[in-house]
């Protein structure tokens, strides 16, 4: 008489299904930690667009509306001291200011910020029957992606 010993375990093809089923449960996991983790990364540079755009804003808009003597030539820049800001005395002194790469107002680059610009436009408008209104137009920028920011001075 023969006994037979009761077998316990996973054969082979058990395991190596076993081994299928999780192999593409982590994928699908994976994936949507990846596309998680780009989605942040996008929200990082809107917030810096968002601050380096609203600093530039309350700087410009800071200054008097307009004080006697001419307005410098701006052209495009990097940070340095053709990029300095310290001479400017009113708010028509901005239009045409734009950068590559994030500057102080003495013209020194901000760490972590080259791969960011940013642009002033500054016009005079008719704003509801106010003449001689300033519209600041701010543009931030990085890449691709840019933030625009508008604002209004009048002469008071």
């Amino acid at each position: 008489m023969s006994i037979r010993r009761a077998q316990s375990g996973f054969t082979l093809i058990e395991l190596i299904v076993a081994i299928v089923i999780i192999s593409i449960g982590v994928v699908g996991v994976l994936a949507a930690y990846i596309s998680s983790v780009k989605g942040s990364a996008d929200a990082v540079v809107g917030k810096q667009l968002v601050s380096i755009a609203e600093e530039m804003m309350e700087e410009v808009l800071l200054k008097p509306h307009a004080v006697n003597g001419g307005a410098p030539a701006n052209a495009l820049t990097a940070c340095g001291p053709g990029a300095s800001r310290a001479a400017f005395d009113d708010i028509r002194d901005y239009n045409g200011y734009q950068t590559t790469g994030i500057c102080d107002i003495d013209g020194g680059a901000v760490s972590g910020l080259s791969g960011y610009g940013v642009a002033v436009q500054v016009q005079t408008v008719n704003l509801g029957g106010i003449a001689n209104t300033l519209r600041v137009t701010v543009t931030a920028s990085r890449g691709t992606q840019n933030l625009v920011l508008d604002g209004f001075r009048t002469a008071y």
